[in-house]
């Protein structure tokens, strides 16, 4: 599961690294992004790739009501071409969501949740793999998306099972192209971005809480974390 992550990265290198075409909506450092909160997303376009705010949490375009994205905030790489509430967006509808990191918890002494960033070594931005949908009903429109996800790799899996997929730069036309790429092209990319690329880092316990943002939470209380200290600390 992917239920918390980060964007701060200024949105000039964002338009470049992806190569945007249309859209430059105002976007502050989000240190604690959080579903149903709106988000950019990448996405093909009449001009080509556009980068547009959509809410975290997929609604079905058949979905009787927006509360269904409560439920919709991930979807499986397993079931994705499966599952009724993300096959037609998986077919026709795919995305890149943005981020620079994101987080998961690692239960401590007491019960305490301590949040663990998961970021590149490199320092660049990450493509979760994702899917968009429009739902409307009467004067409503909501424009909505979910990050696929899949087994966690060997680092993050000391702290969770599952992880956003991450789509390569290289793939990036392969995966927003649904015209030309089908379904069956795309499902190898949905497989677990490489430990040996990423850092974790343990942040403010702050970040417990949705209403908390602002660069404070990435105050680190300790040094980034190897394999074996994470699993020592489980």
């Amino acid at each position: 599961m992917c239920a918390r992550y980060k964007l701060t990265t200024p949105t000039g290198v964002i338009i470049k690294d992806f190569g945007i075409r249309k859209g430059r909506p105002n976007l502050r450092a989000r240190y604690n992004i959080a579903p149903s909160q709106m988000a950019p997303v990448v996405r093909i376009g009449q001009e080509g790739r556009e980068l547009s705010l959509l809410r975290w949490g997929l609604v079905p375009s058949w979905s009787k009501d927006s509360r269904f994205a409560a439920s919709t905030i991930n979807a499986r790489a397993e079931t994705v071409a499966d599952k009724p509430a993300f096959r037609d967006a998986f077919k026709a509808r795919r995305c890149l969501v943005i981020a620079d990191g994101f987080y998961e918890w690692r239960t401590e002494a007491g019960d305490v949740k301590q949040p663990i960033l998961f970021s590149r070594k490199d320092a660049k931005l990450m493509a979760f793999a994702g899917l968009w949908e429009r739902w409307e009903k009467g004067t409503e429109v909501v424009e909505s998306f979910t990050i696929i996800v899949t087994a966690a790799n060997e680092l993050i899996s000391a702290v969770h099972d599952r992880m956003p997929v991450i789509i390569a730069p290289g793939y990036f036309d392969a995966w927003l192209d649904t015209d030309s790429h089908t379904t069956a092209n795309v499902m190898p990319l949905l497989r677990p971005y490489p430990a040996d690329h990423m850092n974790a880092v343990p942040v403010s316990r702050k970040l417990n809480s949705v209403k908390n943002e602002g660069p404070e939470l990435m105050v680190e209380d300790e040094a980034p974390l190897d394999l074996f200290t994470l699993k020592q600390a489980r």
